[in-house]
């Protein structure tokens, strides 16, 4: 299957002064992720030169040796700063590591940000000038786009268009730049990125250098998602199906393994998962709520279902 399957939406629409344009941009993002969970976004924030400035620089730290980056490995910090080394992480319910090696961008708050938690500080790359402040251009621009995106979510939805910006802003969000090495014997049960559920509110990703990301259809179908290469593919997490009690789906997605002859390729991709504050309730929306969809979840805030999930994929140990 095709691109075709995700729709393809054009934030120039949503920032224009045209109401008809705002709200057709509305209603096609909202249907879409009642129906699918994914779009591709055409006119979002991130320059050309600064997403291929963001890959050369990702692909220069990947490249380092292995002893270089595991200084980067920070224990204790549950993998949410630096570097994560091969086959850490697996998809809910899998024992098995998926084929990758990442690194974590985290927030840096503003000094008026008033937050309950205190966030880690992003670890500083020596060998590489450029590789942290490219990371945090990047993380800005993901950033901004994302609350557009929300901000259209909460007129769909029918909550006042703003909703969203104190939660976002100054979030738990990461960006996780990826490499998949290439293949080099038969995986035995692993994949790149197994079958899984983002946890997040939405998750905004850069075309990856190869392609391999497929999303479940409602049908069952596996199709192929590949953006135009100056479109984002943003889809929504575990967090906004909970908080808007299941209308918009936080579809299941993977990134298979290539052809066998493709096995020598490298694949990087770099997406930025959108969290809120930690305080944010993710309590079901009353405007989500009627007699054919009642509340289906049970009260929780934003850090308190984060913390469930890394447990759950492996990246902290249970509470003894």
């Amino acid at each position: 299957m095709s691109i075709n399957n995700i729709p393809s939406v054009n934030l120039a629409d949503f920032l224009s002064d045209d109401a008809k344009r705002k709200q057709k941009f509305v209603d096609e993002i909202g249907k879409a992720y009642e129906e699918i969970g994914f779009v591709s976004l055409k006119n979002h924030f991130l320059s050309d030169d600064l997403v291929d400035e963001l890959y050369k620089e990702v692909t220069s730290f990947f490249a380092l040796p292995l002893e270089t980056k595991k200084k980067y490995e920070i224990e204790g910090l549950g993998g949410q700063r630096g570097y994560i080394s091969f086959g850490k992480e697996h998809a809910k319910g899998k024992k098995e590591g998926d084929l990758k090696e990442f690194w974590h961008f985290g927030q840096e708050p503003s000094e008026d940000a008033n937050l309950i938690e205190e966030y880690p500080e992003n670890v500083q790359v020596e060998e590489l000038k450029d590789f942290n402040h490219t990371g945090m251009e990047a993380y800005r621009m993901l950033e901004k786009t994302g609350i557009y995106v929300l901000r259209a979510l909460a007129l769909y939805i029918g909550l006042e268009e703003h909703y969203f910006d104190h939660w976002a802003s100054n979030g738990n969000s990461i960006l996780r730049p990826i490499h998949y090495p290439p293949i080099t014997e038969e995986p035995k049960g692993a994949v790149r990125a197994g079958a899984h559920g983002d946890i997040n509110l939405i998750t905004l990703l850069m075309g990856a250098s190869t392609g391999g990301l497929q999303v479940l259809r409602k049908d069952g179908e596996w199709i192929d998602a590949i953006p135009q290469e100056d479109e984002l593919v943003i889809n929504v997490g575990d967090m906004l199906e909970r908080h808007t009690n299941n209308k918009l789906r936080s579809t299941v997605h993977r990134v298979i393994n290539p052809p066998k002859e493709q096995w020598g390729e490298p694949r990087y991709s770099i997406p930025f998962f959108m969290h809120p504050r930690s305080e944010m309730p993710l309590n079901c929306l009353e405007e989500c709520i009627d007699k054919e969809n009642p509340k289906h979840f049970e009260d929780i805030t934003a850090g308190q279902f984060l913390h469930q999930r890394l447990v759950e994929i492996g990246l902290i140990k249970e509470d003894k």
